[in-house]
């Protein structure tokens, strides 16, 4: 044991006691030193450091997070020397202040020489990930990938490469970069794909991510686009009904931009075109079976045979009238056919299901015939007229002048959907379609009967009707109107009609005109006392 001379100063015995240190090769303060473990306490591990006395180290630096020793005795160790007392004989150490050291040297090491090390992924915190390096290293989310990420948490937990760009051990500060590393892997394997690649090679590929138009395939170190419209020469609504991510799949190189590394590649180019023959094996007239891939509200679409796809238009699906092609027909349904018109080069083919059957109006003509009276229930109703159902897909149309004797300016004036009407074929057209109806050819001509009975100059007592601008109409028998024009109208300077009259008014008129042939009727509310 060191003993000091009670005459010499302190500065003399600290100096003489660094030398006697030295000689004994007494490992200083703030080193780094290699010792093996020899006892372990429950506050203190003892290790043997070279040193005639041992060093001590707490031993709650050899747990884990459970508090289990992760060390046992015969274990070799770096710890740090904290403090050499060779007055007292003992050497305290730390082994995580010797792991920091270590970590530090390592990490500083591969900041200079621009080289990679792994770290995990702990947690979120702001502006990006915490990663642990053997120390606590930010790395910004914007260098976590190649693309910025909007949802970090899958990488809590994993392992990444990751380059150091920014290191200050003073103060702690270390920043990393995961998208460095992944940016040179990829230049790498970028340089060796464009070394192979050109239009029309075959490759092998990952579908990386997927789109509505189309999935992305990584063809190792770059990705290709692989359109929708390129997968099958089938219809695709999206490419998850053929792929899944993470799938090795073959693909064409179609298109390949060496300066803008744009690629676009084909899957179903691997395979021959079924449209090519589609004539030869669809021909007009022909009567095939199908199955039901899609219903949309104008038709439903017929898989022939995978690739090719047929059209049934709404209106082919019965001579009923149908709405909606979901009234008569499910997706995944087969069906029989008839091929109506085929189109190679857009790859279209157009079907039937009515013609399966035979065609009501085919029987029209011995069924119906001019001057019968039917009967029918209205089944919709435009500004034109009214369609009336006689059976089962044969519609009439009573034309809005057929509907009354009356005046009638729209058919809802008249009849509603789903009345029953009695009416006469007026036309009849088989060939066409079409039967043309009349319901006021079924009423009285009260026009005729009115006209017979008056004369120009005549004073009679009507219902007003209908108020326009440049006149009103009158009512004077029943389904006979006439017109009060604005100019028979007496009236104020600068007095409007509409404020003269209501509707069902009651007005004396005088008849001033009456055109037979066009069946008009000119009423006058001037000169009534004459």
């Amino acid at each position: 044991m060191f003993t000091a001379d009670d005459q010499q100063t302190p500065a003399q015995q600290e100096e003489l006691l660094e030398m006697y240190q030295e000689a004994l090769e007494v490992p200083s303060a703030g080193s780094v030193v290699h010792g093996k473990i020899v006892r372990i306490q429950p506050e203190y591990v003892f290790i043997d450091v070279g040193f005639k006395g041992e060093g001590i180290c707490r031993t709650e630096e050899f747990k884990d997070a459970e508090g289990n020793v992760t060390m046992k005795v015969g274990d070799e160790v770096d710890v740090l020397v904290e403090k050499a007392s060779l007055a007292q004989g003992v050497v305290i150490l730390s082994r995580r202040k010797a792991h920091d050291i270590i970590i530090w040297k390592k990490l500083e090491e591969a900041f200079r020489n621009n080289e990679t090390v792994t770290g995990m992924v702990v947690k979120k915190v702001k502006g990006g990930l915490e990663v642990n390096i053997g120390v606590a290293a930010f790395m910004p989310a914007s260098q976590a990938d190649l693309r910025m990420r909007r949802n970090l948490d899958p990488l809590i937990g994993q392992e990444l490469t990751v380059r150091i760009v920014k290191l200050n051990r003073r103060r702690e500060n270390v920043v990393v970069s995961h998208r460095d590393v992944v940016e040179q892997e990829s230049k790498h394997k970028k340089e060796e794909l464009f070394s192979r690649l050109e239009e029309g090679a075959d490759i092998e590929g990952t579908v990386k991510s997927m789109t509505e138009y189309g999935a992305f395939i990584d063809l190792g170190g770059i990705d290709g686009l692989l359109h929708v419209s390129d997968i099958s020469w089938g219809r695709l609504n999206h490419p998850k009904e053929m792929l899944r991510v993470g799938q090795q799949v073959s693909v064409r190189v179609l298109r390949f931009d060496r300066e803008s590394e744009k690629i676009s590649l084909g899957m179903k180019q691997l395979t021959e075109d079924p449209w090519l023959v589609a004539f030869e094996k669809y021909p007009p007239g022909k009567r095939v079976t199908g199955r039901i891939v899609n219903l949309a509200p104008y038709g439903a679409f017929v898989e022939l045979e995978p690739g090719v796809e047929g059209l049934l238009h709404v209106s082919e699906m019965s001579w009923k009238r149908i709405k909606n092609p979901s009234q008569v027909l499910t997706a995944g349904d087969a069906v029989e056919v008839v091929v109506t018109e085929v189109n190679p080069e857009q790859k279209r083919i157009s079907l039937s299901l009515k013609q399966m059957e035979t065609n009501p109006w085919d029987l029209i003509a011995s069924k119906y015939k001019v001057g019968d009276r039917v009967k029918g229930k209205v089944r919709n109703l435009t500004d034109f007229g009214a369609f009336v159902e006689l059976e089962e897909g044969v519609d009439g149309l009573v034309h809005v002048s057929d509907l009354s004797r009356k005046m009638v300016g729209h058919p809802s004036e008249s009849v509603q959907r789903g009345d029953e009407v009695e009416a006469v074929i007026i036309a009849l057209d088989p060939q066409r379609q079409r039967i043309s109806l009349s319901v006021k050819d079924l009423m009285p001509d009260e026009w005729d009967h009115f006209v017979e009975t008056r004369e120009i100059g005549d004073i009679i007592v009507g219902q007003v009707k209908r108020i326009t601008e440049f006149g009103v109409f009158v009512e004077v028998a029943n389904g006979v109107e006439g017109l009060v024009h604005v100019s028979e109208i007496p009236k104020a300077p600068n007095q409007r009609i509409e404020r003269m009259f209501k509707i069902a008014d009651e007005i004396k008129v005088r008849i001033i005109r009456v055109d037979r042939e066009a069946r008009r009727l000119g009423l006058s509310m001037k000169d009534m006392e004459e």
